[in-house]
């Protein structure tokens, strides 16, 4: 008799957006927001209707700030979000980043808080603690290879913070990097913030760039 592997949590989206409610990087899964719609004779793109569903997630988060280890949880169209972060005036927060995991309907509150607050986790450690809009942008790169970390397909995969901070620090060392050229434009330019172009690196270089930068701010973090 075939045993049958337990249930693993599954998400539509992994959003990680600034003070403002701007998507800094993300992604959608399964059929979530995959298609545009019409309306009034105007036919919205997938990019538009995705944009009015993070603004009406904003509405509901704005001045929020959840901690890292006591996720917030909100109901957007009918889909559950759960997220952490998101410093006011009177958090004492390490930015105003906020990680978003949308849950299908039926996913378990309980479950998606745990899995916000361990990417959330992962995040401040590569990071260095300082989770605003800048030090995310300087280090969007990490930023991609943490979501493929934690999930696949719309799939967890890891919650642990520290494994998944050390999965992306190592994943650079192990080769094999450079995607094929066909996905090296998608790779620089899906999920990034208006204003934010991949320049002329592969994605290969970024992350060695963006590994060298963050050890160094580390190290001399550590020798203050």
């Amino acid at each position: 008799m075939t045993t049958l592997p337990p249930l693993l949590p599954k998400v539509d989206a992994i959003l990680v957006l600034d003070g403002d409610g701007n998507r800094l990087a993300g992604k959608y899964y399964g059929e979530f927001l995959k298609k545009g719609e019409a309306e009034e004779g105007k036919i919205s793109s997938v990019e538009e209707v995705r944009s009015s569903f993070e603004r009406q997630l904003q509405s509901k988060i704005q001045g929020i700030a959840a901690r890292a280890d006591a996720a917030e949880v909100v109901t957007v169209m009918g889909r559950t979000a759960v997220f952490c972060g998101g410093a006011n005036a009177n958090s004492g927060g390490g930015g105003d980043v906020r990680v978003v995991h949308i849950g299908p309907s039926g996913e378990s509150e309980l479950v998606l808080a745990h899995l916000a607050e361990g990417m959330y986790d992962a995040l401040s450690h590569l990071m260095g603690g300082a989770t605003d809009r800048t030090m995310v942008l300087d280090n969007l790169e990490l930023v991609f290879l943490l979501i493929d970390e934690h999930c696949d397909g719309g799939i967890i995969l890891e919650t642990d913070g520290s494994k998944l901070a050390s999965a992306v620090l190592l994943r650079d060392d192990e080769g094999g990097m450079e995607p094929e050229p066909s996905q090296q434009g998608m790779a620089g330019t899906q999920g990034l913030p208006a204003g934010v172009s991949g320049g002329d690196m592969t994605i290969g270089q970024a992350l060695r760039q963006a590994r060298e930068q963050l050890l160094g701010n580390l190290g001399s973090r550590d020798g203050m």
